[in-house]
């Protein structure tokens, strides 16, 4: 699966202030019987944002006119529980490539770069910096730098580096997934083969 290419966002952000959301809070179990990656993005957090009458739960984060953008600001130790993949598809296929916590479980944090989905992690203190600054102004937007390597609260200016995986960052830079890798470095693995 090829994805789009990832240098820079500049977007305002989502806020779920909320800690401790795995995978089964993401995408529900009973929408994972599809094999493909498209249409989980319309069950995303589905039990938090509809009600059982399947009317949306207007103060719900994702619901709220009052926010909006590509990136979904998380608590601490977003994506926990089980290890279904599906719970990147879903945020990614809601139009949703960056999402910030000060934690993230492992599992999660790599379905989510195998995907095109970034999982940015900062410090808490950083964390509650940027939940303010939504608070303060919910359209306020934030400068996602991959290339560099930074995450920066515009209208402050603050900015905290991040770290991430030399090659899943060189992945998203290029819009590769692991196929697509392998197919860009065929004549390197060629001329190895030739010369084994």
């Amino acid at each position: 699966m090829s994805i789009p290419k990832f240098k820079k966002l500049v977007s305002s952000a989502i806020p779920l202030n909320i800690e401790n959301v795995d995978t089964d809070q993401i995408i529900p179990a009973r929408f994972l019987k599809a094999v493909k990656r498209e249409g989980f993005g319309d069950n995303l957090f589905r039990d938090w944002r509809y009600a059982k009458d399947g009317s949306l739960i207007a103060d719900f984060p994702l619901n709220s006119a009052t926010y909006s953008g590509q990136i979904l600001v998380a608590g601490k130790n977003f994506g926990s529980g089980s290890s279904r993949e599906h719970a990147a598809w879903a945020i990614y296929d809601y139009g949703i490539p960056v999402v910030v916590s000060s934690f993230f479980a492992d599992i999660f944090k790599n379905n989510a770069l195998n995907n095109g989905l970034l999982p940015l992690q900062v410090s808490e203190e950083f964390l509650q910096r940027i939940f303010s600054a939504i608070e303060k102004e919910p359209q306020t937007t934030f400068e996602v730098d991959l290339e560099n390597q930074t995450f920066t609260i515009l209208s402050t200016g603050e900015s905290t580096p991040f770290e991430i995986d030399n090659y899943k960052k060189g992945c998203l830079l290029n819009g590769y997934d692991d196929v697509d890798y392998l197919v860009s470095i065929e004549p390197e693995i060629t001329a190895f083969e030739r010369n084994s």
